[in-house]
């Protein structure tokens, strides 16, 4: 079959056709500076990313710093004010360290990816976000999807497997449905048959436990060697950027093996210096828009 004078994006024709016809068109909607309504939208839950101080110490830490970090944080691209971020955002939540990566996406993924691979299963709850879906494929462990907040699934999964080092997966709060995680039962369930709990607190941290300092710690999970949170500045925290909290030993492994880190431009220093740990406009804080 000749192919001469053909576009190699031709297909792509037949393919909006297509989503257009099934009403899947994603367009994108430019938003104004400043709301002047009420968004239900924003995932910036506790408006601080309007906040005075914020802002303020984004634009002394622009100054300072630049308007990037210039390298992998391996290279260039780590500052005192990503580590100092770090060993805030730790002991705000009660983890022993934690990791900056330059996403959410990108802390779920370096995570999953490092503390899995072959010869390993990942046992993943069947709403898990995107970014934690594409690192299970990414992994190259044997996965399964489990059923929606189902223990004895993820249980069954872990019972019947060969692998040694099984990994969990679950969101604190879950984005699709709001439903929040039974952590402490699959907790105790990995406990009971040695797999490592990883938790998502993107739509947690902030908005549960005292203080706002996540689902994991109203749990009681917060410091537990078996537990990894990771979670993103962009929501409550009204930034960007992720972070991977756990044991130290996950810190280093995740500095050694964790691709999104490793060879990824670190997160410019502006953008974790404003965090409510440096500010004092801590979640639940007088200071903090709207509570």
């Amino acid at each position: 079959m000749t192919r001469v004078g053909l576009s190699p994006l031709a297909w792509l024709d037949s393919v909006e056709q297509q989503r257009r016809q099934a009403g899947l068109r994603r367009s994108l909607r430019t938003r104004p500076a400043v709301a002047t309504e009420l968004d239900l939208a924003s995932n910036d839950y506790l408006g601080l990313s309007q906040h005075p101080a914020v802002i303020d110490g984004g634009v002394a830490a622009l100054r300072t710093w630049g308007a990037g970090s210039t390298g992998s944080r391996l290279v260039t691209g780590n500052t005192e004010l990503h580590e100092e971020f770090e060993t805030a955002v730790a002991g705000f939540v009660g983890a022993e360290t934690g990791l900056v990566f330059s996403s959410g996406y990108a802390a779920n993924i370096g995570a999953v990816v490092a503390l899995s691979g072959p010869g390993s299963l990942v046992v993943s709850d069947a709403l898990s976000h995107a970014s934690l879906v594409d690192a299970c494929r990414l992994s190259r462990a044997r996965v399964v999807v489990s059923a929606h907040n189902d223990v004895d699934a993820v249980e069954a999964a872990l019972v019947g497997r060969d692998e040694e080092r099984a990994l969990v997966i679950t969101e604190s709060v879950f984005s699709t449905d709001g439903a929040l995680a039974p952590l402490r039962r699959l907790h105790e369930v990995c406990r009971r048959h040695g797999g490592l709990l990883l938790v998502d607190e993107a739509h947690g941290l902030g908005v549960r436990g005292a203080g706002g300092r996540g689902l994991v710690h109203e749990a009681g999970l917060a410091g537990a060697p078996d537990v990894i949170v990771t979670t993103t500045m962009s929501k409550s925290l009204g930034s960007q950027g992720g972070v991977v909290l756990g044991p130290a030993a996950v810190r280093d492994h995740l500095i050694d093996a964790a691709r999104t880190m490793i060879f990824d431009t670190g997160l410019a220093p502006r953008l974790s210096a404003p965090h409510w740990p440096r500010c004092g406009c801590s979640p639940r804080s007088p200071a903090a828009p709207g509570r």
